[in-house]
């Protein structure tokens, strides 16, 4: 109607999950993000996990603020809890009390471009089929050309991640239409509430774990989503060392591929090769090391 605001997804309100443990710097910086938005957020529920309350303090002093200021109405919803156990369980607590009708999964280590959430929403406008849409992420390099000459040659079928090459060509890619894709990473990934509710982060992932963003997306294989990654959602990945596996890339990769073949890619011959390939690739990088 005349004199209204833009309403970006059907009008959807956005629930905001981060999951947390010992990085209150980074977390506050997320935050800030978060308040520097063109289009607000509804609420943000973070839980954490972490043994000071620092994090608490940081992040409730920065709500005041803008209280204060009247420049949000944003409902922060804070769980701090040393027993959840890894990102998986953090995410399955968020998720039972997240109001909103699009959940937007973020780690507490990224910093958002102002328009990061309205590109986001404006991808769900634009596809009204969209089941989630995630973003971008700017600053990851391309590798070095052996590992990505190792990468083509072994990773094949379901183990090709179509995720990093985007990643890589995120300033080529800034004005491109959102491209499908079949897996998100779980630092910056959305889905609309109806169409995940009832999933759950497999919680026997404890701790720190690569997989468990895929995983959740392949759950969901079975409804047929339509998942997209809209270039023009951006945000730095600032990577803290803070809990952070300083594990061999060979290591943490192949833990993830054993566990995602296990559970989802053992239907078949082509599957079935395509991992004792990868896993000769595995082989050969431990052996020329």
């Amino acid at each position: 109607a005349p004199g209204t605001e833009p309403r970006y997804a059907a009008g959807c309100t956005v629930s905001v999950i981060i999951p947390t443990k010992n990085r209150p710097r980074d977390l506050s910086l997320v935050v800030q993000s978060l308040f520097e938005q063109t289009v607000r957020v509804s609420e943000v529920v973070i839980v954490d996990q972490s043994e000071s309350d620092e994090g608490r303090v940081l992040v409730q002093s920065q709500f005041d603020e803008s209280s204060r200021s009247g420049s949000s109405d944003v409902e922060l919803r804070y769980i701090q809890d040393q027993s959840i156990s890894g990102g998986a369980e953090a995410r399955n607590y968020a998720m039972q009390i997240a109001t909103g009708e699009i959940w937007l999964f973020l780690d507490d280590d990224v910093y958002l471009e102002p328009d990061f959430v309205e590109r986001l929403l404006g991808a769900y406008d634009a596809d009204p089929e969209a089941t989630g849409v995630s973003g971008i992420i700017t600053n990851y390099s391309a590798p070095a050309w052996s590992f990505r000459l190792w990468s083509g040659l072994f990773e094949r079928g379901s183990f090709r991640d179509e995720r990093q090459p985007i990643y890589w060509n995120a300033d080529r890619l800034r004005n491109s239409k959102a491209i499908r894709v079949q897996r998100f990473g779980g630092g910056l990934m959305s889905f609309r509430a109806d169409a995940i509710r009832g999933l759950r982060f497999d919680e026997n992932l404890r701790g720190v774990c690569d997989g468990e963003d895929v995983d959740f997306c392949m759950q969901m294989k079975p409804r047929n989503p339509r998942l997209l990654i809209a270039p023009g959602a951006r945000l730095i990945h600032n990577q803290s060392p803070s809990g952070r596996l300083q594990d061999h890339w060979v290591r943490r990769q192949s833990r993830a591929s054993v566990f995602l073949y296990n559970k989802h890619w053992r239907r078949g011959i082509k599957d079935r090769l395509c991992f004792f390939w990868l896993l000769t690739g595995y082989a050969a990088v431990v052996s020329f090391s």
